[in-house]
């Protein structure tokens, strides 16, 4: 087992890893730009460096630095957390010529599930049910027109090397398709410097679930059910639950035995996230995350393991502390997005927080790196927290998060926690009876299409 961590990443998600450390007897080590220098991530630490100034490329985005911060403190591995390096492949190439250990997937399986044409090939050769589209990249409008025709419209132009809805573009019939497929080039090209696109088609009215997975590097692998996050705006989730409200027992062992048994037949190592659209019944392969997602701890709430932990395990060259077998889901869980941003606008507000209270009580979880007297920086992404409920069922779990929803307080800084308090107002919410447009569609009828 390792003596000593870093964790390249700051925020909530690097607590989460000190923590994990913590209970596990590592030693762990924060990096920090100039910015964050009174971050909690940096005063829970073992150890902390300053690794750059305020720029997140400059910082947290700095393989030299980082790699650096390493050797200075004798770190032995790095977690990535989530977003920053944690799909770099070419880091995790880096560390292993410096003899330092990834806590993650190998750079190939990174490199493979990185670019979206690969990472949709590789799943359809292991089995995983993908959307009818173009064989690879589509370099011309005549190719898009002639795919367009072939699959039916409407259909989605979407970047190779995207992510985040940039470079993402709907076509409804052949008249908007040259458009859509010039707008999405020019939007892939100017955010991934890669203007290659391919086209799938486009489900009307999907949700979207992901199957947690989880394997050991040596050919073993568990699938942990599914999230559904289908609550989302401009692509980006807000609200993620699990078990998804509208998957059968029957449907879950599937797609779940299909998921495992795929990682698990290219050695895969650690946590991974594979992502689907959802509709009548059936499953279309979106993409794979090759790292710990945002929303991991509502999966942590039904089935009571510590991803963190079994991430650090697995990356030491220990099994997995669990089987298939032993994995019962217990109740449900919900998790919402806390981000600093004013509502309907949602635009950044980063500030002095005054006050800083935290729910609690049964049931309730808050991940966040905030405290009173702390200045949230503008530079980087404006979540700050993460609540987390879980009960013995999903009406239980609505219920205790509209609890906990009052009792938080976040003073100094405006946030989405008016966004959470109408949309439990709401039938559908309740129901649990929406899909990836919902959200998009209700901000619009009730804030004015900019929200939207």
């Amino acid at each position: 087992m390792f003596e000593k961590i870093l964790i390249a990443n700051r925020g909530e998600i690097a607590l989460r890893v000190i923590r994990a450390c913590r209970e596990m007897g590592i030693r762990s080590v924060a990096v920090h730009s100039t910015a964050d220098a009174d971050a909690m991530h940096v005063r829970m630490a073992d150890e902390s460096v300053c690794i750059g100034p305020n720029s997140s490329t400059d910082s947290y985005l700095s393989v030299p630095a980082i790699v650096s911060a390493c050797e200075i403190t004798g770190a032995e591995a790095i977690h990535p957390g989530y977003g920053f390096l944690s799909e770099n492949a070419n880091f995790v190439q880096v560390l292993e010529d410096h003899g330092i250990a990834f806590i993650g997937p190998s750079a190939e399986h990174i490199r493979i599930m990185g670019d979206k044409i690969t990472a949709k090939e590789t799943a359809e050769k292991l089995g995983i049910p993908v959307v009818p589209g173009s064989d690879g990249g589509v370099p011309d409008v005549a190719a898009a027109l002639r795919v367009a025709e072939e699959i039916g419209y409407p259909v989605i132009i979407k970047a190779t090397a995207g992510g985040g809805g940039r470079g993402m573009k709907v076509a409804r019939d052949a008249s908007e398709l040259e458009s859509a497929f010039r707008t999405a080039r020019v939007e892939a090209k100017a955010a991934f410097g890669n203007d290659e696109v391919y086209i799938e088609k486009y489900l009307q009215k999907p949700r979207h679930i992901e199957i947690q997975v989880f394997g050991d590097g040596k050919g073993n692998a568990v699938h942990l059910a599914e999230r559904d996050c289908s609550l989302q705006r401009r692509h980006q989730k807000v609200f993620e639950e699990a078990p998804g409200p509208v998957i059968t027992a029957e449907q879950r062992d599937r797609i779940g035995k299909i998921c495992a048994d795929a990682v698990a037949s290219i050695g895969y190592a650690g946590a991974g996230t594979i992502e689907f659209l959802f509709e009548d019944g059936e499953f279309y392969f979106i993409e794979m995350n090759t790292r710990l997602q945002v929303e991991h701890p509502v999966t942590e709430a039904i089935f009571g393991v510590d991803l963190v932990r079994e991430q650090i395990r697995v990356a030491s060259g220990m099994p997995l502390s669990f089987g298939q077998n032993e994995l019962e889901i217990n109740g449900h869980a919900i998790e919402v997005r806390i981000n600093a941003e004013k509502v309907p606008e949602f635009a950044p507000r980063p500030g002095r927080v005054n006050v800083f209270h935290a729910p609690g009580g049964l049931g309730v979880r808050m991940d966040s790196a905030l405290y009173a007297g702390y200045s949230i920086p503008p530079y980087y992404d404006s979540l700050i927290g993460k609540l987390i409920v879980h009960g013995r069922d999903r009406t239980e779990a609505l219920a205790r998060l509209h609890r906990a929803l009052g009792e938080l307080i976040v003073d100094g800084v405006e946030t989405t926690v008016p966004l959470f308090h109408d949309l439990l107002e709401e039938p559908e919410i309740i129901a649990g009876d929406y899909n990836i447009h919902w959200l998009e569609k209700w901000l619009a009828s009730h804030y004015g299409k900019g929200a939207a």
